[in-house]
């Protein structure tokens, strides 16, 4: 890949989308495709079918998806399959009918079993059942992995696929009904900061409602007020958290550096070729009781924190072993704090994209 290689970076408008593009531009790449969900609808196979027969990208990033929470992929089990399914069959499909050069498929280490073996290496996959609440969204990303490994050997393609683990960073998703438990906390811990500090005001302007009553009584539904702030489960399970823009570096290195016969070793003809996806993370971990503590720390919220343990906890150890990435030369630089410290001060300056 050189500087004016045509690149295209499906789901840029996305956390992880965005990242990988500003990541592209910052390294001197001056041919970059993007295109909106209303320019370009990637579950409509027609329209991707005559995206790519007309633009002809060398190399694709596909970071398109429909993603989300504990409780948006549980209530949406139908959209999320669907969905996912179709972006990655329309994309990966095109992608070799046209010959492009080199492809990264995003997926999320959702796709290990429930209850998986820690840390978890790639070779877990497929190992045991999934966590029932995001099945369907698993499904598709392993479908994804298998559709890239089967293309390689069918095809001789260069797709190469990518689990990071969870992810937050610049513009991410603040929805509280829809967003990952990270910034959930962000916004939620910063609401009840401005209604214990009464500046009422500025909670309407946050939640885009005129009527105090029906903010409150909005902010009440998440477990938001001015004394205390509810959180989803008992705060034990265990989860490793990835600033975006070093997810981002490490998609354009592989990119860049390797290539899909890097990613595996077989011994022999006859080995098995499998397993081939990479995981991205940091190898570290933080339970989401000590996560709440350390957002309500460095957002200055002074009420109490109220673990709702009739709620699902989800996983309870969710730990990527990251030995193989490390060994191919890359490694994380951002560490949980500072990284909270950056997405709080991005929130704060970005209120107009926090309703999205």
């Amino acid at each position: 890949m050189n500087k004016g290689s045509k690149i295209y970076i499906a789901g840029h408008k996305g956390l992880v989308g965005s990242a990988i593009l500003q990541n592209l531009i910052s390294k001197g790449y001056t041919n970059l495709i993007t295109r909106s969900h209303n320019e370009l609808d990637l579950i409509d196979t027609k329209s991707v079918a005559k995206f790519f027969k007309e633009e002809k990208p060398e190399y694709v990033f596909l970071a398109a998806a429909r993603v989300g929470g504990i409780i948006a992929n549980n209530t949406y089990r139908a959209d999320f399959i669907y969905e996912n399914m179709m972006i990655q069959n329309n994309v990966i499909h095109q992608s070799y009918l046209n010959k492009v050069k080199k492809l990264l498929f995003l997926g999320s280490t959702c796709i290990y079993p429930k209850n998986c073996l820690q840390p978890m290496k790639e070779d877990y996959l497929l190992t045991g059942e999934l966590e029932y609440t995001n099945e369907p969204y698993a499904i598709a990303k392993i479908a994804g992995i298998k559709m890239c490994e089967s293309y390689n050997l069918q095809y001789k393609t260069n797709f190469i696929s990518v689990m990071p683990t969870n992810l937050y960073g610049p513009n991410d998703n603040f929805d509280l009904e829809k967003s990952h438990v990270l910034p959930a906390l962000i916004r939620k811990m910063h609401l009840a900061k401005l209604l214990e500090e009464k500046k009422t005001e500025n909670v309407l302007e946050d939640l885009e409602i005129e009527n105090l009553k029906d903010a409150m009584s909005y902010l009440q539904s998440f477990g938001v007020s001015s004394e205390s702030v509810e959180i989803w489960g008992s705060g034990k399970p265990m989860r490793e958290f990835l600033w975006s823009e070093d997810m981002a570096d490490a998609c354009v290195f592989i990119v860049e550096k390797r290539d899909f016969k890097d990613i595996y070793k077989v011994k022999s003809d006859v080995d098995e070729v499998k397993n081939t996806h990479l995981n991205i993370g940091t190898g570290i971990d933080i339970s989401i009781k000590d996560l709440a503590f350390l957002i309500k720390k460095i957002v200055g919220f002074k009420g109490k924190l109220v673990f709702n343990s009739n709620k699902p906890d989800g996983t309870m150890k969710k730990l990527t072993d990251v030995s193989k990435l490390n060994s191919l030369g890359w490694k994380h630089q951002i560490d949980l704090e500072l990284g909270v410290e950056k997405m709080y001060k991005w929130y704060l300056s970005n209120k107009e994209l926090n309703k999205i």
